[in-house]
């Protein structure tokens, strides 16, 4: 596995493989890797001749300085994961080498990046838009990996990669639980023991909910969650929301789309640490 630092150098790197023939994966990753991470990476492993996982804390999508500067780095221990997940390069550049200048691009799928976190973080889809596409630029991979826990993220990069014409395709991948149910997530190294065995009411409750809407309209669902979350001491829904599951418009009525999926984002414990997950009803 080779750790590179430099966009000239993975160019280089990747274009012999390439030459080659070799089918090439891509893991954008923000560091502080966990097993959800590591499925993602064995998966691209599996269905490619090159995996490069990127390891980079992208500033432009953090509208928060705080969360930011909290992000936990782990750089040493994510390269010993990678290395044991068979993972072929390593790209961790600098914010100076992704940065020389401030990336001024603007990009806008409403309602796909509008809504929800859109709503609540404004500018963070425009910097994962601006990241992304630069890694699709730099390693012109065949496939990109997501993980579904960043369920809407997916759906403004699959957007975006549209727009601008990228020619891969979007593999999303299954959320990672912990045994308790709670999405595994970078964040939850934040956490306390006592805190995660809190956050884990959050899926328990989604499960719940999906026998409720069996004899419930979408709106008595939604507030029925929302209470019954910030009943947990610890725990404070920031949105809660039932929307299509490919347009993430707002839903009403369980017929309106052919797939809907809730998604949530809860501050848990004192800090507080927001945590998003999701529920697929149909």
């Amino acid at each position: 596995m080779k750790v590179i630092n430099t966009i000239q150098a993975l160019r280089a790197e990747l274009s012999s493989a390439r030459a080659a023939g070799k089918s090439i994966g891509l893991v954008p990753t923000m560091g502080a890797l966990h097993e959800g991470h590591a499925s993602l990476v064995r998966r691209s492993v599996k269905e490619n001749d090159v995996t490069v996982v990127s390891v980079f804390l992208n500033p432009t999508q953090f509208n928060d300085k705080s969360d930011l500067e909290h992000y936990p780095r782990t750089l040493e221990a994510d390269c010993a994961l990678l290395e044991q997940c068979g993972a072929t390069i390593v790209f961790a550049p600098s914010v100076a080498e992704i940065y020389p200048e401030p990336d001024t691009r603007q990009f806008s799928y409403p309602p796909t990046d509008s809504v929800m976190e859109g709503a609540h973080r404004p500018g963070h889809f425009n910097g994962v838009c601006q990241i992304v596409s630069k890694l699709f630029s730099y390693v012109e991979p065949d496939r990109g990996y997501f993980g579904e826990k960043d369920y809407q993220q997916i759906a403004v990069i699959r957007r975006m990669a549209e727009d601008l014409g990228f020619k891969l395709q979007i593999i999303p991948c299954p959320v990672v639980r912990e045994p308790s149910g709670l999405a595994m997530s970078s964040r939850n190294t934040l956490l306390t023991d006592a805190e995660r065995q809190t956050a884990a009411c959050i899926y328990a409750i989604l499960k719940e909910s999906k026998e409720l809407a069996a004899d419930h309209e979408v709106d008595e669902v939604r507030e029925q969650v929302i209470q019954q979350i910030n009943a947990v001491d610890g725990l404070e829904v920031e949105y809660y929301s039932i929307v299509d599951g490919l347009s993430l418009a707002d839903v009403h009525s369980w017929n309106e789309a052919e797939s809907i999926v809730g998604c949530i984002t809860v501050y848990c414990g004192s800090k507080p640490i927001r945590l998003i997950d999701h529920i697929r009803y149909k």
